[in-house]
């Protein structure tokens, strides 16, 4: 299951500090540093990130008479679900000391690294701890992977088997996950809480029990690992109280599973297409890459290419 670690910026001695040029609309010196917070390193890191996004990577227009570069501050705001006053004020270092909560919003709507994010928690004061749940945050070059294996189907799960991002060929391929919600995007709560779903007759009937073993085998790794997320212990509960079949699996304790390299997909239109299954781990998100292909020259491969084309469409029903 893949990062570079910033330290935290050197203090500088008081002189060097009086000496420093003024910033306009900032906050005195003596209350840039309070509480831990770093303000004026903050203020231009927040500057810094906003100035190098573009409208167009986080899908906001352009528009007339734009005359700042990057995001605009009330943009920055609005993506991270705050007010543009308050990120107005942490820009000019005036601004209180940030929450987790705001933090996570800025990084989310900056697009941070791992390394800034870490960095960025450091200016604020609150050094980055473990995550207390698993997380859903997917690195945006591992979406930009996905975008870049048009012949190939593949998938982003979570610690809790969450499918948390996927591409094209792979909606078409298993499922139509934007058109489901969270719950029914859980590959583990489908397939012991809805044996009748199609995730659960999506596989040979083998691959289904190979799958019920990895899946049950691996949430204990996941409960073990985040015994204080709510969420993981919900869904734990609730495998445990409607299906013996989990509950049984469960008890023997197993945290060891075996590797699945290839699995049978019967696909409503196409019927059987049998795929190269292989997992890649993401160990800093606690994630996996699972990529389906075929085998070159193969049925399978001529299905996928099928597939690629009609995509989530379907043929098999009256229009």
């Amino acid at each position: 299951m893949v990062c570079a670690l910033f330290m935290a910026a050197s203090l500088r001695p008081a002189a060097e500090l009086i000496q420093a040029p003024a910033v306009p609309g900032s906050a005195p010196r003596h209350q840039r540093t309070l509480g831990g917070v770093d303000r004026r390193e903050l203020a231009g890191f927040l500057l810094s990130r906003r100035e190098r996004i573009t409208p167009a990577d986080v899908g906001l227009p352009a528009g007339p008479r734009r005359r700042t570069p990057g995001l605009r501050r009330e943009e920055v705001a609005q993506l991270a679900f705050i007010s543009t006053e308050y990120y107005t004020r942490l820009e000019q270092a005036r601004g209180p000391r940030p929450s987790r909560e705001v933090l996570a919003g800025l990084a989310r709507a900056l697009r941070l690294s791992d390394a800034e994010r870490d960095h960025l928690h450091y200016l604020a004061g609150a050094p980055p701890g473990p995550p207390a749940g698993p997380s859903r945050e997917v690195r945006q070059s591992i979406l930009d992977l996905l975008r870049r294996l048009p012949h190939a189907a593949a998938i982003v799960l979570s610690a809790t088997y969450e499918v948390i991002a996927w591409n094209d060929l792979a909606a078409a391929l298993l499922e139509d996950f934007s058109a489901l919600s969270r719950h029914e995007r859980n590959l583990v709560r489908r397939a012991f809480l809805a044996p009748q779903s199609r995730e659960r007759l999506l596989y040979d009937p083998s691959d289904a029990e190979a799958f019920a073993r990895a899946a049950a085998r691996h949430l204990r790794v996941t409960a073990a690992r985040y015994p204080e997320d709510p969420e993981v212990a919900t869904l734990v509960d609730d495998l445990l109280v409607g299906s013996a079949e989990f509950a049984r699996l469960w008890t023997a304790h197993d945290i060891l599973a075996e590797p699945t390299l290839h699995k049978t997909v019967h696909h409503p239109l196409i019927g059987p297409i049998t795929v190269n299954c292989d997992v890649l781990d993401i160990t800093d998100r606690d994630q996996q890459v699972v990529i389906y292909t075929a085998e070159p020259g193969s049925p399978a491969e001529e299905a996928l290419r099928l597939l690629s084309v009609i995509g989530t469409q379907r043929m098999d029903v009256p229009g």
